[in-house]
């Protein structure tokens, strides 16, 4: 009868010998643990590697990162690597100890001849920085001396799926964690009631590429860690609301019954997954309230709205993904990552690239002005650019009016602000052609290994066993780029 009693009470229907029985399990974890790492329960002020993952390995410069993916590759040559001798020498034939034998896509490899083009936008150099920022990008240029760009980034991937699955896994094949997830497996969530990776998409006016969910995928980690995709429009989450008829009470109800069964079947099974599980059923619960909040930016002054532009009012627009982004992050989302789809200008480039720019332009600047009034900015990593870069030369029949550009890894832009990075800086430097990286180059590897630098992460040590080898994000590569660094 007792025994009954004791049941009764305890929700998980435990009793003494049960109880026991895992106490001595959790007593020899405990154990063991102070034999593996000695050093585990002393608090001395030092973080060792093999310390629980939550834990930076050292001080970090950013909490958080807002990652402003530019999907379909825009053009280093309309953007940030000005090159006067494009237009000196246009409809020149590319020199052959420039191409040096690369290799092309099969829209431009058949082609007789490959004419220099140069970009159909003109340059102006901004800021103390004296940062050159094409006229596509007029309010990015008021914030030259708060950016720093990137000018010799350079990747293996030619064409676009594994160019991107490679910036965003570290690998250009498919089933490898998103930055993303190593970021949350690393350091954990800020906000128990969001998600601590999250991504927005968008999609402009010119051709777009496709986005697939691998993208933000938490490969062999934990499911937990998986971005969680936010959509436009009434429903942000797929499945989260409660169909009609179905109370909060009711619902705390049954989550806890099923909390129930499923803590007793992982005792039984000692299955991992079943308690990720546990957490995002939790975690969904939670978000009923809190993401509707998050989203609605009905409660933003009328200076907010006018600093991110008019479109940031449209739910699914790129400003208004930009400002939820800010929202996300000071409500701690650890990752948010932002993809804006039509930027593969193969024809046409002059006009379609300036409407991509006017969709991106205001409201990116507007982010990174938004986060330093609010103090923000010198602990969140504001990142802006594409997969790889575009040729100099031009695609197809020779237009200066209406041209393209194909694909190009060997060198391409980027910028960052905020969250440890140098502020004002322009970093590596391209051929006069705008063909090669000639100084300080940063591979995709690189551009990890500093990324998880500034939020306090060894990329050599944050790593996870599966399949019997060690993997992390930078693979077996990667070297810090310090003086990106404050």
């Amino acid at each position: 009868m007792k025994e009954k009693n004791e049941q009764k009470e305890n929700p998980l229907k435990v009793n003494r010998r049960h109880f026991f029985s895992q106490l001595s399990v959790g007593l020899g974890s405990l154990a063991l643990g102070s034999l593996l790492i000695p050093d585990l329960f002393k608090n001395e002020g030092k973080i060792s590697a093999d310390m629980p993952l939550g834990i930076p390995h050292f001080a970090p410069k950013a909490k958080r990162v807002i990652y402003l993916f530019q999907a379909g590759a825009p053009s280093q040559l309309e953007t940030f690597d000005y090159k006067p001798t494009l237009r000196k020498r246009m409809g020149e034939d590319l020199p052959e100890s420039i191409r040096n034998g690369q290799r092309l896509t099969g829209m431009t490899a058949n082609q007789a001849k490959f004419p220099l083009m140069p970009p159909a936008v003109n340059f102006k150099q901004y800021g103390q920085s004296g940062t050159w920022i094409s006229d596509f990008f007029p309010h990015i240029a008021k914030i030259a001396d708060e950016i720093t760009v990137v000018r010799s980034m350079h990747t293996e991937a030619i064409n676009h799926d594994p160019a991107i699955t490679f910036f965003q896994t570290g690998s250009q094949i498919s089933g490898r964690p998103s930055m993303g997830s190593w970021l949350s497996y690393g350091l954990g969530s800020e906000n128990k009631n969001l998600p601590s990776f999250v991504v927005l998409t968008s999609r402009g006016k010119g051709n777009s590429q496709g986005l697939y969910s691998k993208l933000w995928s938490s490969g062999f980690l934990d499911s937990k860690h998986q971005g969680v995709l936010l959509r436009s429009g009434k429903d942000p989450v797929l499945y989260l609301n409660d169909p009609d008829g179905i109370s909060r009470s009711e619902k705390r109800d049954l989550l806890n019954e099923v909390s129930e069964l499923n803590k007793l079947h992982h005792v039984e099974t000692g299955d991992d997954e079943i308690e990720s599980r546990i957490a995002q059923y939790e975690m969904a619960y939670r978000m009923q309230m809190s993401v509707p909040d998050v989203m609605d930016i009905s409660k933003e002054p009328e200076s907010i709205v006018k600093l991110y532009g008019e479109d940031c009012q449209v739910p699914g627009t790129y400003a208004a993904n930009a400002l939820q982004a800010r929202r996300l992050a000071e409500n701690g989302v650890r990752f948010i990552q932002l993809y804006h789809q039509g930027w593969d200008q193969h024809g046409n480039l002059p006009n379609e690239m300036a409407g991509q720019a006017k969709d991106v332009d205001q409201a990116s600047a507007a982010l990174v002005m938004d986060l330093k009034q609010r103090g923000m900015l010198e602990d969140t990593l504001v990142i802006w650019g594409g997969e790889f870069g575009r040729g100099n030369y031009c695609q197809g029949k020779f237009d200066p009016a209406n041209y393209g550009r194909d694909h190009h890894p060997r060198a391409f832009s980027i910028w960052m602000a905020g969250g440890g990075i140098k502020p004002g800086l322009n970093y590596g430097q391209t051929d006069e052609f705008g063909y090669n990286v000639v100084e300080n180059p940063v591979h995709i590897n690189d551009f990890h290994a500093t990324l998880m630098h500034a939020l306090g992460l060894d990329h050599e040590q944050l790593t996870y066993k599966y399949q019997g080898r060690r993997f992390r994000l930078t693979d077996v590569a990667g070297n810090v780029v310090k003086d990106l660094l404050s």
